[in-house]
């Protein structure tokens, strides 16, 4: 399934609540350039699922649990590899939505392979407010 959204950030509610709907549980790599809006598109599904804690970018800290069904991730400091040797790819098993910033192709095959329910999210800015969102289901 491929789809395409562009948004405002005051109608990004609307993506949060159909990726909510329609792709309760399995990993979600989110690309984009640096400011793109990966980290803001979380903080939107968060907020739709109840989560009142603040929603930061896990990019020093590797990963971000929020309750037990929110899990946030950033491989850009550290790399794939390094991901896989801490073994978080166990951590992607756990039911609930698991967001990773920075993932490649290399990382959605592994998913693949390993029978999970994989959706990459490709985010561009058009402007200043403005953001066009690809959503591809595997």
């Amino acid at each position: 399934m491929k789809k395409s959204y562009t948004l405002t950030l005051n109608e990004l509610d609307t993506l949060a609540e159909d990726i909510i709907r329609n792709f309760p549980s399995g990993v979600v790599i989110l690309r984009g350039d640096l400011a793109a809006g990966k980290t803001t598109l979380v903080k939107h599904i968060a907020k739709k699922l109840g989560v009142t804690e603040d929603v930061t970018s896990p990019t020093f800290s590797l990963q971000q649990c929020y309750g037990e069904k929110l899990f946030h991730y950033d491989i850009y400091n550290h790399g794939l590899e390094h991901f896989l040797s801490l073994g978080m790819l166990e951590e992607l098993e756990k039911e609930g939505l698991h967001f990773i910033e920075w993932g490649d192709d290399t990382l959605k095959e592994l998913l693949l392979l390993a029978g999970m329910e994989v959706m990459e999210i490709t985010i561009k800015k058009t402007d200043a407010n403005t953001r066009e969102y690809t959503l591809c289901t595997h």
